[in-house]
């Protein structure tokens, strides 16, 4: 054969998949999922309170405002986006966002 997909390969790979999945849910904690979101949820507050201060804001300028990486910033200006959070309050506009493409 030599070309195409090796479906032995294959099996073996979604079955680590599923391992790793199991062990992954295995080890979470409601107690700290919750703190999580908690977590997320005044992050969440803490960009929010900085756009109004501070007007509109591109990933880079809140990331390095708020200590997170680019990637954090871009994660949480989607999130807040697509939840309305942004634009009901004229913050910012995410599509604008000139690094928004990389992510």
């Amino acid at each position: 054969m030599g070309e195409g997909v090796d479906p032995t390969q294959m099996c073996r790979g979604l079955v680590a998949k599923v391992a790793q999945s199991e062990q992954l849910s295995a080890i979470t904690d409601p107690d700290l999922l919750a703190l999580f979101e908690d977590w997320l949820e005044e992050l969440e507050a803490e960009v929010l309170e900085l756009l109004k201060a501070r007007g509109p804001l591109d990933d880079k300028a809140l990331a390095e405002s708020l200590g997170l990486s680019c990637r954090g910033a871009t994660f949480l200006l989607s999130k807040l986006g697509r939840e309305g959070k942004l634009s009901a309050q004229g913050l910012i506009d995410i599509k604008k966002s000139p690094r928004q493409e990389n992510y």
